[in-house]
C-alpha cells in the first residue's frame, strides 16, 4: 500500500508552518538573580543572568516548561525576572525610572501559581492599559515569604495604576480587600529598598467612603469574602 505525499511548493510550506506559530505582541526575556548577602560587592545588575528570550507562545512554553518553579527554590533563593526584551529589570533603566510597581506579599507555597497566572495574562495582553505600560514581573523568593511585583512605566498615571491593581486582583482571584501596595522606583531609590512599605500610593479618593459603606452593611459579609483567600496574603506589617 503506497503513501501519497502532498506536493507543496515552498510558499505553501511556509504558510503551513506560519499558521502553527502564535506570535506575541512583544518580545520577552527571562532572567534570574541569585540572592547575595548585604555585604556583597557585586551590584544587582551585574548578578542578572539571562535565561532566554521568546516572542511566540510556542517558544514560551518550550522554555517555561524547563524552568524551576519559585516554590521549588530553597531559602533566600533569588528573583525570577520576566521583562520585555530591551528593558533592564533595574530601577534606573530609562523605561523604569519614572514608573513603579504593585507589590503583593505571599505566604510560602503560592508563588508558582500566582506568578504563572500573571505571566500568562501579561504575554496574552490581558491588561487594560497601553501596550508599553507594563515593563515586567518579578517574583522574589525569600525564606519566610515570597513577593510578586508588577512593574509599570508611569508612576504618575493614577488611572493606569488602578487598572493594573484591579486586573491583578481579577487574574489571581483575590478578594477585593487584598493587601497590595504601590511604590515608585524613585521612592525605592530614596529608601534603598524594593519592598519597604510606605504611603506612596493610597488608591482612589472614594476609598474611605467605600469602607464606611461596608461597615454600614455589616462586617459579616466582609469576613465571608475574606475566607475565600484566608491565609494567602500576608497581613500588612505595622
Amino acid at each position: 500500500m503506497s503513501t501519497t505525499i502532498p506536493n507543496l511548493n515552498k510558499e505553501e510550506e511556509t504558510e503551513k508552518i506560519e499558521k502553527k506559530i502564535h506570535k506575541l505582541q512583544s518580545k520577552y526575556r527571562f532572567s534570574f538573580v541569585k540572592r547575595e548577602s548585604n555585604n556583597s560587592q557585586i551590584s544587582y545588575q551585574d548578578r542578572i543572568k539571562s535565561i532566554c528570550t521568546f516572542d511566540t507562545a510556542e517558544d514560551f512554553w518550550g522554555f517555561y516548561s524547563h524552568l524551576v518553579r519559585p516554590n521549588d527554590i530553597a531559602g533566600d533563593g533569588g528573583d525570577y525576572l520576566l521583562f520585555k526584551d530591551g528593558i533592564d529589570p533595574v530601577w534606573e533603566d530609562p523605561e523604569n525610572e519614572k514608573g513603579g510597581k504593585w507589590i503583593l506579599r505571599l505566604r510560602k507555597g503560592l508563588a508558582s501559581r500566582f506568578y504563572e497566572d500573571l505571566i500568562l495574562a501579561l504575554i496574552g495582553e490581558e491588561f487594560d492599559v497601553a501596550i508599553d505600560e507594563i515593563c515586567g514581573i518579578v517574583v522574589s523568593v525569600r525564606t519566610q515569604e515570597d513577593i510578586i511585583s508588577l512593574w509599570n512605566k508611569r508612576g504618575n498615571d493614577k488611572v493606569a495604576i488602578e487598572n493594573l491593581k484591579k486586573k491583578i486582583i481579577e487574574v489571581l482571584g483575590l478578594p477585593k480587600n487584598a493587601i497590595l501596595f504601590y511604590k515608585t522606583h524613585n521612592r525605592a531609590l530614596q529608601d534603598n529598598t524594593s519592598y519597604k512599605q510606605n504611603n506612596n500610593w493610597r488608591g482612589t479618593k472614594n476609598k474611605g467612603r467605600g469602607r464606611g459603606r461596608g461597615k454600614a452593611r455589616g462586617r459579616g459579609r466582609g469576613r465571608e469574602r475574606g475566607k475565600e483567600k484566608e491565609g494567602e496574603i500576608e497581613k500588612k506589617k505595622k
